[in-house]
């Protein structure tokens, strides 16, 4: 049994190991922050049609009508779910099943991790001059499932290469799932924008099922839960992001 200064000990070393990606991912995100405050954005005028206008009280009920939002809503609650889910236990993961050191581990989340989140958003942006954004969000999703897969029975140094390979095909799905769910909304655009956005609440609430998971079984097992998420993103890219003829018509 450890010391109390041992534990300490340790803390602060584990503490330590994760300090040097985490600062240079927080300078990335801050210079990048002071640049859109320097550039000058046009603003958005949306043409409206009196027609079209909408009050407040009936907006909510307006916007639920829309089966492809809703799709889009759940779909975003999911991905923004297995995102945290795969980014907040990388390196208990790593430990576990491929039996690296935290420092080790802290690396390959910093920039393994990261640089295949980056360039799988340029790779996917490329391949959608090719594809349409359903589709390839579709076969993204696949990938993830099966990757999930793999990282749930392997272990060594493929373990972490297979949830870098997660990082990699997730990257495109809250930008498409977005687009996707706001199509042809109309005056409804605004409001159900920003249940999209609400719908980050996931991010919240599937971790710690994760964590539950992880500590009744395994965190390999874990996996499980992002899984389930593409599974949904999956549906979405391949039957919920249709619109209907219901959302078209004029309510």
């Amino acid at each position: 049994k450890m010391t109390a200064s041992a534990q300490q000990l340790a803390l602060a070393s584990e503490a330590s190991s994760v300090k040097t990606p985490y600062l240079v991912l927080g300078i990335i995100i801050t210079v990048i922050a002071i640049i859109f405050a320097f550039l000058k954005l046009p603003e958005i005028v949306e043409d409206e049609n009196p027609d079209q206008k909408v009050s407040n009280d009936n907006a909510f009920v307006r916007a639920f009508k829309h089966t492809h939002l809703n799709w889009a809503i759940a779909a975003q609650f999911f991905y923004v779910g297995a995102q945290v889910c795969v980014f907040s236990f990388f390196i208990l993961y790593a430990t576990e099943a491929a039996g690296i050191d935290r420092q080790t581990a802290a690396w390959y989340a910093g920039f393994g991790v990261g640089l295949a989140f980056m360039l799988g958003r340029f790779v996917g942006t490329f391949l959608m001059k090719f594809y349409k954004p359903s589709n390839l969000l579709a076969i993204y999703s696949i990938a993830s499932i099966l990757l999930c897969m793999v990282a749930m029975t392997v272990s060594g140094i493929l373990a972490v290469y297979t949830v870098i390979g997660i990082a990699f095909f997730m990257s495109i799905m809250f930008p498409t799932i977005f687009s996707l769910g706001i199509k042809d909304l109309g005056s409804d655009t605004k409001f159900g924008s920003s249940l999209i956005i609400m719908s980050i609440v996931g991010g919240a609430v599937l971790p710690p099922v994760m964590g539950y998971i992880a500590d009744v079984a395994t965190i390999q097992i874990g996996y499980i839960v992002p899984l389930v998420c593409f599974a949904v993103v999956f549906v979405f890219g391949i039957y919920g992001h249709k619109i209907s003829d219901k959302s078209l018509n004029k309510f």
